[in-house]
């Protein structure tokens, strides 16, 4: 292979990881964004969270494009297949964490302002912060293929897991003892699920960022417990 063609080569997959980091950082956003606006009861930053979706939506289609377009015309392999997979399946992970956070965005504006337990709110945002750590450490895995950093991803995931299951049960004594909340509760209770699921997606990334620096899969995951019983 001639040296024009590696370079070439070289700048297609700089330019692929390039759209990854961008869809990676609208996703952060996206999330940050709709959990600030739940909280907050900023109806008009969770409307804006909605609408700008479609951004990640068109850059998600664009990168699924290109990528069939590179292992149509470069036919990889090795090291250079692992990265166009990789790519392709943190892309699909990163979309999915926009539609996510576009429905804890549409939760906030059904909400509309009346949050009326700040002590939940508090329980939420715990639990963001630590979900939004771990996708900001994965996609910076991502960038630097840090394959170690990647595993401690994995193993953080339990945290989030926890706090989510200590939610659930406090959000069911409330609705239990003042049946006046229930409303709020049920919407609260969805946006803590998918906060959950953003955790992981994180966790996806960090397997596949895993695969894609060393070409072995990370150990087996623990066995997901799901004490609330939710799907």
């Amino acid at each position: 292979m001639s040296e024009h063609i590696v370079t070439a080569y070289d700048d297609e997959l700089n330019a692929m990881a390039g759209r990854i980091a961008e869809m990676g950082g609208l996703a952060e956003k996206a999330f940050a964004d709709a959990v600030s606006a739940l909280v907050s009861g900023d109806t008009d930053l969770a409307r804006k969270v909605v609408s700008e979706d479609a951004r990640l939506d068109s850059l998600h289609q664009d990168v699924e494009e290109d990528l069939i377009a590179m292992i149509v015309r470069r036919q990889p392999m090795g090291q250079d297949l692992r990265e166009i997979t990789a790519a392709s399946r943190i892309a699909h992970d990163l979309e999915r964490v926009g539609d996510l956070a576009k429905n804890v965005a549409k939760r906030a504006i059904a909400i509309d302002n009346d949050l009326q337990s700040k002590k939940l709110a508090i329980g939420v945002e715990h639990m963001t912060e630590l979900a939004l750590s771990q996708l900001k450490k994965v996609l910076d895995a991502y960038t630097r293929r840090d394959a170690e950093a990647a595993r401690q991803v994995q193993e953080a995931d339990a945290e989030v897991d926890a706090i989510y299951t200590s939610l659930f049960r406090e959000l069911l004594t409330y609705m239990m003892e003042d049946p006046r909340v229930i409303t709020e509760c049920v919407h609260l209770l969805f946006c803590a699920k998918n906060i959950e699921r953003i955790g992981d997606h994180a966790t996806n990334i960090a397997e596949n960022v895993y695969f894609m620096v060393t070409g072995e899969r990370l150990p087996e995951e623990r066995a997901k417990v799901d004490e609330t019983g939710a799907v």
